[in-house]
């Protein structure tokens, strides 16, 4: 009950927040879209037996695409695979972030210092060539391909962040206490330290799901995505490879762009109201 209490709380605080509030409503939008799909999608993405470059119509509300597939039921379906890495990529992003900042930020061994080299080293190699690359060694690896380069370089930022924190709570009286009265080092940190970093992370979260997005829908459109598999960026690289543009066919690369585009602010949103929850100076409608 104490769980849920604190939970409503957490909520109603996001909730108050203006930009946040929109940012939930786009979110659940996509969600409800991703999760309706199948029932939503008047066609299968896959099916090319329309005509080629058609106009929008009664048959296909958005038109087909140069392949002949109904360009409404690919960006349904494309909602899926973006939702997918969102949330999974973002969230073991945030676990491989709070585990090293975590024990980063409470080491004061060799290792700490070990731990330190590797982070630096992924903050200053440049994230997206790190990814092609990474992800042209990977290819055919399907979705999990794309999420594993996702989580490989993007985590760093988070457990950098955490580590700072860490290093606040440290030396604070509560956990001094905990460590005088004999509890293990590991119980410490993930008893008495990380419930006071549960909005920090919900934020490093949100932060990782935003670049996942944007990083899928790069590398897809890049043509280092699943082949198999429809997505936003898929779908703009193919539309790219047929000159959409040259056809009139520009729904083919304002549809799902604008998607990718309206899902990274969603999230992006939903972090001014998560930054509230640490700070209190940060809710609307305080010290204003």
């Amino acid at each position: 009950m104490a769980g849920l209490r604190v939970l409503g709380r957490s909520f109603r605080t996001v909730w108050a927040n203006g930009k946040a509030r929109v940012g939930v409503v786009l979110l659940a939008v996509f969600v409800l879209l991703a999760l309706l799909a199948p029932v939503l999608a008047p066609h299968d993405p896959h099916d090319n037996g329309f005509g080629r470059n058609e106009g929008g119509s009664a048959a296909h509300l958005l038109g087909t695409t140069g392949a002949g597939e109904d360009v409404l039921s690919q960006l349904l379906y494309g909602a899926r695979v973006s939702i997918t890495v969102a949330f999974l990529a973002g969230g073991l992003s945030t676990v491989v972030a709070v585990l090293v900042g975590l024990s980063w930020g409470y080491l004061r061994s060799w290792l700490g210092d070990v731990v330190d080299f590797v982070v630096n080293l992924f903050l200053v190699v440049p994230g997206m060539p790190l990814m092609i690359i990474i992800a042209a060694y990977l290819q055919n690896g399907g979705l999990a391909m794309i999420i594993l380069v996702v989580v490989v370089t993007g985590w760093a930022w988070g457990a950098r962040v955490l580590r700072a924190q860490t290093r606040s709570l440290r030396s604070r009286d509560f956990v001094t206490a905990a460590l005088f009265s004999g509890e293990s080092v590991a119980r410490v940190v993930f008893r008495e330290i990380l419930p006071n970093m549960t909005s920090m992370i919900a934020g490093s979260f949100f932060g990782a799901a935003t670049a996942a997005v944007l990083s899928e829908s790069s590398l897809s459109f890049l043509g280092l995505g699943d082949p198999g598999s429809v997505s936003w960026g898929s779908m703009l690289f193919w539309a790219q490879n047929s000159n959409a543009l040259l056809t009139g066919q520009w729904v083919l690369l304002f549809a799902p762009g604008l998607c990718v585009a309206l899902l990274a602010t969603a999230m992006a949103l939903v972090n001014f109201g998560v930054d509230g929850l640490s700070n209190p100076r940060l809710r609307e409608g305080v010290g204003r």
